[in-house]
Order: structure tokens, then C-alpha cells, then sequence
């Protein structure tokens, strides 16, 4: 998926919806016990279609809610 995200606007982007430090978040936790929710998960597909992940879907994101997958998917594989 080639867009404009980077790894540090992903990590952002899902600490303010956690409401916490993105330094909190490990990069393989599971995001869904961390309390992000499918409302939640909907916000921030929105989000970065906008910011260029058009071809972002739902299932992306809710088969591997860990931070790392997200931020490959969405960033090329940059880390």
C-alpha cells in the first residue's frame, strides 16, 4: 500500500484512540486487547484513506491488530 504514512503518524494515530503514550504501545501487542474496537478501527481507516491508503479495508487491520503489521501494511515495510 503505497502511501504517505509514516510509522511515527501510525503509532500516533492509534495512541490517541487507546488514549495512551504511543511509547506504550508494543509493537506485537494485540491492539483489540488493548481496547480498540471495531468503531475504533473504522476511525482510523478512515483516517488514513484520507492520508492516501486508499485500498485500506477493514480486514487489513481485524485479522492482525498488532502495531507492527499495521505500520508494514500501511508504510511499505518501512520501520
Amino acid at each position: 500500500m503505497n502511501t504517505t504514512l509514516s510509522p511515527e503518524r501510525v503509532r500516533a494515530d492509534v495512541a490517541e484512540l487507546l488514549d495512551c503514550d504511543p511509547a506504550d504501545i508494543a509493537a506485537d501487542e494485540n491492539l483489540v486487547d488493548l481496547g480498540l474496537d471495531s468503531v475504533r478501527i473504522m476511525v482510523l481507516i478512515e483516517r488514513w484513506r484520507a492520508a492516501g491508503a486508499a485500498s485500506l479495508e477493514f480486514p487489513d487491520l481485524a485479522e492482525q491488530p498488532e502495531l507492527a503489521h499495521w505500520t508494514a501494511l500501511l508504510t511499505d515495510g518501512a520501520a
